[in-house]
């Protein structure tokens, strides 16, 4: 298979018809058939089949899709770094960020990239350290912020932002961070929480079990969106970032009151893997979002976070 049919490919994929893959390539209808039949010949099997919403993917084509959005995302980087425009640092890059700060840092980042590298096209990916260990080691993203990541060869981690973890729960409870709670506190009220594995999960259980502690729970969920909203139906409450529930705070609806024990400290590094070469795009770009970690965090926006980084901003 070549370059030609990749792209052939994913254009089939994302219009469903192999009509508007030629439209949005620029080519002829029979080129793109063309094009088409070489590859299957090559993988030795249909990739897509028709019906009457158009080309649709077999399961060999589902599981040709994500390999070939990366090869050809890889082989883009490739030719931006062989044949850069002068003066400009241009390529894709995936970065991966984490649903409780996602929201805080979403839109500084992008807003500090397009000022400081306009040719490099950012995709943001959020999801839990479990899944963002994943989509590093597959290739799926290029660096990510990543709660306390088990040391490991394949990741170059740098330490950012230590975070403290609160008792959240609705403002009728009252609690505050003037008074930062006990450990025990989390067995006075149904807790919604992770599955497990999920790491914050295991971490509340071992401190609790420690402690000594005894804990039920309302409901689990790997949802942060879902975790919140059952909290504010007022079925329990939940232990999070302060960070992930300030606005909720600011309108009155939850409060929340730090956790006073060293097991709800929680560190967030910098990952970036080491099985792979980062393109220049990749550190520009993970040199910006260094910076807007640190710019947050020593504003005081990020509630319950406290710089831990180099005392400058990178290079």
């Amino acid at each position: 298979m070549d370059i030609r049919q990749i792209r052939t490919f994913l254009a089939i994929a994302d219009t469903g018809s192999a009509t508007r893959a030629a439209e949005l390539l620029h080519i002829v209808q029979p080129a793109v058939s063309r094009q088409l039949k070489l590859l299957e010949d090559d993988v030795g099997a249909p990739l897509f089949e028709r019906d009457r919403r158009g080309m649709q993917l077999t399961e060999a084509g589902h599981i040709l899709l994500d390999r070939a959005r990366r090869a050809l995302r890889e082989l883009e980087s490739a030719q931006q770094e062989i044949r850069p425009t002068p003066g400009l640092v241009s390529g894709a890059v995936s970065l991966g960020l984490l649903p409780s700060s996602g929201e805080l840092l979403t839109a500084p980042l992008v807003g500090a990239l397009q000022r400081a590298f306009p040719q490099i096209r950012v995709s943001l990916s959020v999801g839990y350290t479990d899944h963002l260990l994943r989509w590093l080691e597959s290739g799926e993203i290029d660096a990510a912020l990543l709660y306390d990541p088990a040391a490991s060869p394949a990741l170059d981690v740098k330490p950012l932002v230590e975070e403290s973890l609160s008792l959240v729960g609705l403002a009728s409870i009252g609690l505050s961070d003037d008074y930062p709670v006990s450990i025990a506190a989390l067995g006075e009220a149904p807790l919604v929480l992770p599955s497990a594995p999920h790491r914050l999960r295991s971490l509340v259980e071992h401190a609790c079990a420690v402690a000594g502690v005894g804990i039920t729970f309302a409901a689990e969920t790997n949802a942060l969106s879902v975790q919140k909203a059952l909290v504010a139906q007022g079925y329990g409450a939940t232990v999070m970032p302060r960070v992930a529930v300030q606005q909720e705070i600011e309108r009155g609806e939850f409060s929340a009151a730090r956790i006073d024990a060293e097991a709800f400290l929680r560190r967030i590094y910098l990952a970036i893997p080491t099985t792979r070469r980062s393109s220049t795009a990749v550190r520009c770009a993970t040199t910006v979002l260094q910076n807007c970690v640190r710019e947050i965090a020593c504003s005081g926006a990020w509630e319950g976070a406290r710089w831990i980084g180099p005392s400058h901003a990178p290079d």
